[in-house]
This record gives C-alpha cells, structure tokens and sequence, in this order.
C-alpha cells in the first residue's frame, strides 16, 4: 500500500533523535500521531541500521498491555528489553495516558509515569517517544505534564501538499476535495460522499466533544457546542468571549457569561480543534487585547459541523492558508494598520485597515493577503491598500485563487497563485 508522506514532522523526530529529552507528540486525535511514530519514524530507523530488537513499542491502548499501564510494571518491561545489548534503545510508548490516573494529576507530586520515563532518560542507551490524547489526557497535557524534560512536536492534519502529493491529479478539483473533506488521514480510505460526512460528523460528535467535556467536566455541554458552530461559521471573523456570549444570547436565547465562553474557547483550543489569531498593530509594534480571529484546525470537520451548509471560498481559502503557515512552523498574527485617506469632505481621515496575515519567521516578515481574486481595479486597491500603508521593507504577498506562476508589481508586491503557494513549502523565501 502506498504510504503517506508526513515529511515535515518525520524530520522534526529525526533532528530530535537522541538528544536527552522525552519526545512528545502532539495534535488533534486522528491526526496521525501513532502513524508517523510507529511506521514512518521506525521505518527510518531501520533502514538507518536500527535493528528491531533495539527498538521497544508499546501500545496501551491495547488491551493484551493492559498490565503495563501500571507504571512499575511498564518500568520493568522496558528495562528487561534494554538488557539484550549496550546498544542505544528506542523506546516508543502509545497512547501513554492510559499509564496516568486523573487522581495522579490532581496533586501536585510527580506522575509516577515521569519518575518512569525520567529514569529512562538517565541511561545512556536510551531514546524515549511518547503519543497520547483522549478524555482523560489530552495531549497538550501530556505535553505540560513532562515540562522540563518534554521536547514537543506537534502534528496537524494533512497539509494540502501531503494531500495532493498521495493522490494527484488536477490541482483545482483535488483543491476542492480537500477545501471540503479536509486533511485527516483516514479521509482517505472512505470511497463516497456519504462516507466521509459520516466520518467527520461522528468525529466532532463522538469523540471529540466527549474528549472535551470528560476531561474537563463540562457543566454546560450544550454551550460548548452551540460555541464550536459559532467558531465553524465565522472562520476569519474577528470575534471575543463577550460578542459570542452576546449573541448566543439573542439568537439562541442561551443565558451564558462571557468568562464561561473564555474558558470554554481555551478548551477548544487546548483540543487542537482550533487555532487564536491575535491582532497585532503593525507600527505601533503592540497586540490588541481582542477581538481575535479563531481558526479551524481542520476544514473538513468545520463543513460537516455545519452540515456541508456554509461553503464560503472567501473564508474556506483564508483558514487553508492559515493552516498551511501554521504547519511550516510560522508564527502568524492577524495584521492592523492605519491608513490615511482623503474622504469626500477633502479632509484627510484615518481608518485602521487589516493584514490577513503577519508571518513571523525568527527576524523575517512577511505580510500576506488573500483574495479569491483582484480582477477589478477597486478589488485591487483594497487589498494593496493596507500592505502599502506598512512602509517597511518585509515582503509583501497577495494570493489568488489562481493557476497564475509568481511575479512582482511595480510596487514590489509579489503575486502567488494559491496552488503554487500550498504546494511550495519554500514560495515565502
């Protein structure tokens, strides 16, 4: 069978290797945490010269290993395979949360997991990988819970290059699929229409609001979710707790503060099912306190929340972008600046106009637009508008949903096709 490519992340676990700290993977469940550990991690390290024996893999969520989610038993296991040769171990651990007790989180001691783990690390000969998330782990958990001695690499859906280098073909149609079934990878062995909306839907019904609400006892499951439609349906809306709480409130008649949809949208974030944008002023070099922008993780579970009903390019095009500067490691910041404009008094006036985006890449800049299209001189003059009013030197991009190859104006603004942009990881620089 044809394997999936997840070379993004395949090579973050190899610039890790060995390097003393736990490996700790990350992202949204069905992401493919356990596939890239446990396939294309171990394939790796086999055709490095890795032998298998040297290799230990665990998985807890298997009931045949039921006994070593007690971390004293785990403990044994492991060392007893680290007594075949001085060779360096690479110790995989799935689904690690089931060797933790919601009653070891509630104290302040150490998890007993850690002393394990910790252990482990003290040894010359040994490498440690760890996945997990569920009700009552979720990952960013997993992650905080080994803080210290945790290195983090986090795992998003398929980008649309890992989607389109598996299954080819015309980049418009396969873009289509993909702005409406999205990148989780299992997406792709369902055959029909029905099968991937049923997929999807069962996902953020079944497990991951179960996830949410047992992990953090929610008091108010019928909020979450009347929250996560709100966040669905408004993709690269400017928004906070206060406006949701707001209209929550006049449209479904649901009595609900806003310090209750704050912390609500943290565990919606801290799910990895969507991503914050705060904005940031571009010369006064400060952030807003809000509104933000909220981000969906993946476009395919945000359409099947909303019944496949709200299929806005605009705003389908925008997350995708988002996502994909996300998955190359940028930091992106949803864009303010002040323009200064004659209005029709002959007065000159400021107005605050928007960045879609402020990617920030160590001391690099970049400021990025997105437009279906600028086919008009006034659709034109709104999108440069903003990007010529930084006055800085950091290149500055608009993209289209077009088949168009890059190319400068005579402003020094680069123009990307959408499709060039997706598939070259590298377009930016």
């Amino acid at each position: 069978m044809e394997t999936i490519q997840r070379n993004i992340y395949l090579n973050e676990l190899i610039s890790r290797k060995e390097n003393g700290l736990i490996k700790v993977i990350t992202g949204i469940r069905r992401c493919g945490k356990s596939y890239l550990l446990f396939n294309l991690f171990y394939n790796y390290l086999l055709s490095e010269g890795v032998g298998e024996e040297n290799i230990v893999k665990i998985t807890l969520d298997d009931d045949e290993n039921e006994e070593l989610r007690d971390p004293k038993k785990l403990s044994a296991y492991i060392r007893d395979k680290l007594r075949n040769n001085d060779k360096m171990h690479y110790v995989f651990i799935d689904e690690v949360q089931y060797a933790i007790r919601k009653e070891d989180l509630k104290n302040d001691k150490p998890l007993p997991l850690y002393g394990v783990l910790n252990g482990l690390l003290r040894l010359s000969n040994v490498d440690v990988y760890v996945t997990g998330s569920n009700s009552k782990l979720l990952s960013k958990d997993v992650m905080t819970e080994f803080r210290g001695r945790g290195d983090e690499v986090r795992i998003y859906p398929l980008s649309f290059k890992e989607y389109y280098d598996f299954v080819g073909g015309d980049k418009a149609d396969v873009f289509e699929e993909y702005a409406r079934y999205g990148g989780l990878p299992l997406i792709l062995s369902k055959k029909t229409s029905k099968e991937k909306a049923k997929y999807l839907s069962d996902l953020f019904k079944e497990v991951y609001f179960k996830d949410i609400e047992e992990r953090y006892n929610i008091a108010m499951p019928e909020v979450m979710q009347l929250l996560a439609d709100d966040l669905c349906s408004s993709v690269g809306s400017l928004t906070n707790s206060s406006k949701i709480a707001n209209t929550l409130k006049t449209v479904k008649n649901v009595d609900v503060n806003s310090q209750t949809i704050s912390t609500y949208l943290n565990y919606l974030e801290e799910s990895f099912l969507f991503s914050q944008a705060r904005r940031f002023d571009v010369k006064g070099k400060k952030y807003f306190s809000f509104p933000s922008k909220y981000y969906c993780t993946d476009m395919g579970l945000r359409n099947a929340r909303l019944n496949f009903r709200q299929q806005e390019e605009t705003h389908i095009m925008e997350n995708i972008i988002y996502n994909a500067l996300i998955i190359r490691g940028y930091s992106v910041d949803v864009g303010v600046v002040e323009v200064t404009e004659k209005g029709k008094d002959g007065k000159k006036h400021q107005t605050l106009c928007e960045i879609d985006f402020v990617v920030n890449d160590g001391m690099n800049k970049y400021y990025i637009q997105s437009a279906l299209n600028i086919d008009d001189e006034n659709k034109e003059k709104t999108e440069l508008r903003p990007l010529l009013a930084t006055k800085d030197f950091f290149k500055k991009i608009i993209i289209t949903k077009s088949r168009m190859k890059p190319w400068l104006d005579e402003s020094g603004i680069m123009h990307i096709g959408l499709y060039d942009f997706l598939l070259d990881e590298n377009c930016l620089k």
